[in-house]
């Protein structure tokens, strides 16, 4: 290049020029790889974990889900089942306690400062002859706590729930330098009954091990496409109450009807009356169940009983409408009696605390955080939140509730893509949980509730 004739000005602002140009391009060239060094891991860290699981599913968690699902037990009988768990989880380096309520177990890993996290997965199987067809089905049969003996099946897939349990714990565990707080996986009995929370909790659990600052819970559904997270920021199941009403009456002869006071009578117009409880009681738009499931009675065609018993579930998803349907219930009862001309002493008895459990809330803004979370994770399509199909109950807000702990309880999807259209084709459901011919895909099932659960407690104990 010749330089000749340019003044000394005009040479120094063609070096700039030159300069900056040279610049820019290393500034260029620098941010490329620093996307590189920074940016990729934190895009690839959901595949890095789906590899970490997939392998290990493949060399150990498949086995461990096969032997659970052939071999399942019923409420507050999970002997074997519990110390199969216990044994799992001491191998992945937790310290174990069991028999805690019964049957269950408390897995705690400490690993330095930060907050306590808990995971809960229920272990007990439901007494129904599995009639899947699959290879593994259970042929397991057990005496249940009345002493009959039972077929039982792991029907609403709990077998995934532990699977899903040992899998987090051996990858927490793998990974323990990435994390910083206490780790506390709970392995509970009888949610089937809605007694093994309950009974973990009147155990002291909080107070043996420490009251965690979040906690999650998962259950498999197959309802929706296997690896699928649906996540709901209200009320993911709602709370059961079983009530019992004893109505009493006065026998006669049937065909003297006007000699006594007929108690079956009685019941048919409580069991019409109740109806108006959700029908005109509640707005259209809150959520409630008033079922009567028995009513029982009489011994002989032509003899008017002494009594008559009925037995309801009520459903409900938040206290205020819980209350007003009970004391509805209540209200109904008694003043139906009354109507009936009953002096106040044979008046229907009603039993309120027979069994119960609180609807589960989520917390919305957990909830909401950790959809966005799965969803930068795992891809939107694979991020669902579905309004409720049932009012189904739960027992885990025995562990949220009192006192508060800040909660999500998420769902993943278990059936495969070509029997959900198989399905829809033929303009049917697949088979739903607790039913006989229930199944799920274990693999995607399985491994996506790993992930899952695992992105959250590294997001609540990560090393910033």
């Amino acid at each position: 290049m010749k330089l000749v004739g340019l003044t000394c000005g005009t040479l120094c602002v063609i070096m700039q020029a030159l300069l900056d140009t040279c610049l820019r391009i290393a500034m260029n060239r620098l941010f490329v790889l620093l996307s590189l060094l920074i940016l990729t891991p934190a895009a690839t860290a959901a595949e890095s974990l789906a590899q970490a699981v997939q392998s290990d599913y493949d060399n150990h968690l498949e086995a461990l889900f096969l032997d659970l699902h052939a071999h399942p037990e019923l409420s507050f009988r999970e002997h074997v089942t519990a110390a199969k768990l216990a044994k799992e989880l001491r191998a992945a380096g937790f310290d174990v306690t069991e028999q805690v309520g019964g049957t269950g177990i408390v897995a705690m890993m400490k690993n330095g400062d930060g907050p306590m996290i808990m995971m809960r997965a229920d272990m007990d199987g439901l007494p129904v002859e599995e009639k899947s067809g699959l290879p593994y089905a259970s042929k397991a049969t057990q005496t249940n706590m009345a002493g009959d003996l039972m077929p039982v099946m792991h029907a609403c897939g709990h077998d995934v729930h532990m699977t899903a349990l040992v899998g987090t714990a051996r990858r927490m565990a793998a990974t323990r330098d990435a994390w910083s707080g206490t780790l506390m996986l709970i392995g509970q009995p009888a949610e089937e009954v809605v007694g093994g929370a309950k009974a973990m909790m009147e155990d002291k659990l909080w107070e043996r091990f420490g009251t965690p600052d979040k906690a999650l819970s998962l259950h498999v559904f197959s309802g929706l496409e296997a690896g699928i997270i649906n996540i709901s920021d209200a009320s993911p199941y709602s709370g059961a109450d079983t009530v019992e009403i004893t109505v009493h009456g006065a026998g006669a002869h049937g065909a003297a009807p006007h000699t006594g006071k007929d108690p079956i009578v009685l019941a048919a117009e409580i069991v019409m009356a109740l109806q108006t409880l959700v029908s005109r009681e509640l707005s259209p738009y809150e959520p409630g169940v008033v079922t009567v499931g028995y009513l029982h009675a009489g011994t002989k065609h032509n003899i008017i009983s002494d009594k008559a018993e009925l037995g309801l579930t009520v459903r409900s998803d938040n206290p205020q409408t819980r209350e007003k349907l009970l004391q509805g219930i209540k209200r109904i009862a008694e003043n139906m009696g009354r109507v009936a001309g009953l002096p106040d002493a044979l008046l229907p008895t009603v039993n309120l605390a027979v069994e119960s459990t609180p609807p589960t809330m989520n917390d919305p803004e957990l909830a909401n955080h950790l959809m966005a979370l799965f969803t930068e994770a795992f891809g939107a399509d694979a991020v669902v939140r579905l309004p409720k199909s049932s009012m189904g109950a739960e027992d885990f807000p025995y562990f949220t509730t009192d006192p508060r702990i800040p909660s999500v309880y998420f769902t993943i999807g278990g059936s495969s893509k070509e029997s959900l259209e198989v399905a829809q084709a033929n303009g049917t459901l697949v088979p739903s949980n607790h039913s006989p011919l229930f199944k799920i895909e274990p693999e995607p099932s399985v491994t996506r509730s790993i992930e899952a659960t695992v992105l959250a407690l590294m997001d609540f104990m990560g090393k910033k």
